[in-house]
């Protein structure tokens, strides 16, 4: 009779354990549908800036109140793409009068030009402290910024991310704007609507977006989201604003550009299976698809 001792017990178990492993990773890695995760080889960094104002210097009078969250990018293998794509980065939060400045001298520059911009009203305020009536002033004076950025996927020689931005300047309510960038790490260019799809692409995935605003609505005809504040549903089209992930496309149409203020911002998301055939066989966003 053969007999066997706890150690020989213990090396079959570990036997099996190891062919199993290496059996799941070769699985893993025939399997065709398997995506690759990796992220991309982009590091980043952000700054946070804080600031108010009171007009004529008095925490008595109205103020303003400045908040930025800023992610840039500050590493990349390599040098001359990370310039291009810290310009865009840049150039996309704060606007093109800062596009050819360092994200850190971005920064400093437009603190310091929307506080001496604030001050500017200071002389109006001074006319509206003499007025005889009881009409308050300082909701019109009382202003604030606050913006964001996210980045929203970062594989695949792609980087895709938002910037949010609000602000109130007085009146009956403040702005919203959500806007979104596509980033091919492999030239360091902005991916446009042109560099994915095929010519005169605009009026089938108009149709698409539509389709997708009404299912997100619940509405079984896309003509009846007219009737719960959207404008006119044959003047959606594709308006550029859009970002990726490993599921698909999402445009964003802000406040106003397709329906009321009541309704905000529409994020339409459309998985990449609805738009393949409108896609170019040599878009940069095959590899998200393909991987």
């Amino acid at each position: 009779m053969c007999t066997r001792s706890k150690g020989d017990f213990r090396t079959a178990y570990m036997k099996s354990l190891m062919a199993l492993f290496f059996l799941g990773m070769f699985m893993t890695s025939c399997n065709p549908h398997t995506k690759r995760t990796a992220q991309n080889d982009i590091q980043f960094d952000s700054v946070r800036v804080d600031r108010s104002y009171h007009l004529l210097d008095n925490p008595d009078n109205p103020n303003c109140s400045l908040q930025l969250d800023f992610t840039y990018p500050v590493r990349f293998s390599n040098e001359e793409i990370l310039k291009k794509v810290q310009k865009n980065f840049v150039l996309s939060y704060f606007g093109e009068n800062y596009e050819n400045l360092s994200p850190e001298k971005a920064v400093a520059q437009y603190t310091e030009d929307y506080l001496n911009n604030y001050k500017e009203l200071e002389t109006d305020f001074k006319a509206e402290l003499t007025r005889k009536d009881d009409q308050p002033v300082e909701a019109w004076f009382s202003y604030f910024e606050m913006s964001s950025n996210e980045i929203v996927y970062n594989q695949n020689d792609i980087l895709s991310y938002t910037v949010k931005f609000e602000n109130y300047t007085g009146g009956a309510h403040g702005s919203h704007t959500y806007s979104n960038h596509v980033i091919n790490l492999k030239t360091g260019n902005v991916i446009t609507e042109e560099d994915i799809f095929v010519e005169n692409f605009q009026d089938s995935l108009a149709q698409i977006l539509v389709d997708h605003i009404a299912r997100q609505n619940k509405v079984e005809n896309p003509k009846d989201l007219e009737n719960i504040g959207f404008f006119s549903v044959e003047e959606i089209f594709p308006n550029g604003n859009f970002r990726l992930d490993e599921n698909g496309i999402t445009y964003t149409f802000n406040e106003y550009e397709i329906a009321a203020y009541v309704i905000r911002e529409t994020n339409v998301f459309v998985p990449y299976a609805d738009i393949r055939y409108l896609l170019k066989k040599e878009s940069p966003i095959m590899g998200i698809i393909e991987n």
